[in-house]
């Protein structure tokens, strides 16, 4: 990859809602008790790039599936000067109604996406409701017609979207779903998205319900440790402790945005915050 300066990485807090223990962790007992699970939206940005990555789901999503939307995610990317209208790369990690919705938003975008995961959104598994339950048909036609209109960048495994950003096919959640890796003052992160919903999911080897793969999703726990400077840069995608283990960028974005691009405050167990 060619050399480039590090970029600032953020994470915007733009939903939560509340879900039992049984559908976060593969075992878990119904009675286990509820685990916050949060929504985020990212954006990786230097003097010479700025790329965001997943761009979440709407209010009437948010209505539809019992979701407590806490801001539009442009308005989040604006709070931290970002405007949605002029971004020229987006990186969708996988076409699920939470990572994919929003996309006339980025007029401007060329959108990143693994052909494996067009290919499993709008083939024969969908007529399954097992795997077609977290997809929006709308989010997956608006991809499509991104296509017709040349702004979709396919890959297949492994890419390099502008220097110090690349992406990495992991599989497992969905058949197509990608990592993000990002160069930063502290060295390489990894935005693990639903390769690992919550750090827990890893550290117990238990996986998230949701999974088209297991072997690979667990695969794809190692090779994201390989992808990071260090496992503790692995960033998961729904997992509460994102709030608790990094600093917001100023005060007035507290619970709202938190910088990615600095050593995490340690947690002693890595399991989910209620």
């Amino acid at each position: 990859m060619a050399e480039s300066p590090p970029y600032e990485l953020y994470a915007i807090r733009y939903a939560t809602a509340m879900r039992s223990r049984a559908e976060c962790f593969v075992g878990s007992e119904p009675n286990e008790g509820a685990v916050r699970m949060d929504y985020f939206v990212w954006v990786a940005r230097n003097g010479s790039h700025t790329v965001v990555i997943d761009t979440g789901f709407d209010a009437l999503a948010a209505r539809r599936r019992g979701r407590q939307l806490l801001c539009e995610p442009s308005a989040g990317l604006r709070l931290l000067g970002v405007d949605s209208a002029q971004v020229e790369h987006v990186v969708i990690t996988h076409l699920h109604y939470d990572h994919a919705g929003n996309l006339a938003h980025f007029p401007r975008a060329r959108f990143h996406l693994q052909e494996r995961e067009m290919a499993f959104a709008t083939g024969r598994y969908m007529a399954q409701p097992f795997f077609a339950h977290a997809y929006d048909v709308e989010c997956v036609l608006s991809m499509v017609r991104l296509v017709y209109g040349a702004q979709v960048q396919f890959h297949d495994g492994d890419a390099e979207i502008v220097p110090g950003i690349s992406v990495h096919h992991i599989g497992g959640h969905t058949l197509g779903l990608q990592v993000v890796r990002v160069h930063t003052r502290i060295g390489w992160i990894v935005l693990a998205s639903d390769a690992a919903h919550y750090l827990a999911n890893m550290t117990t080897g238990r996986p998230f319900p949701i999974v088209a793969d297991v072997m690979q999703m667990t695969a794809g726990w190692e090779r994201m440790k390989v992808l990071a400077s260090r496992p503790q840069y692995i960033v998961p995608g729904h997992d509460p402790l994102v709030m608790e283990r990094y600093c917001e960028p100023e005060p007035s974005l507290r619970g709202v945005a938190v910088r990615l691009d600095a050593e995490p405050k340690e947690q002693s167990d890595g399991k989910p915050r209620a």
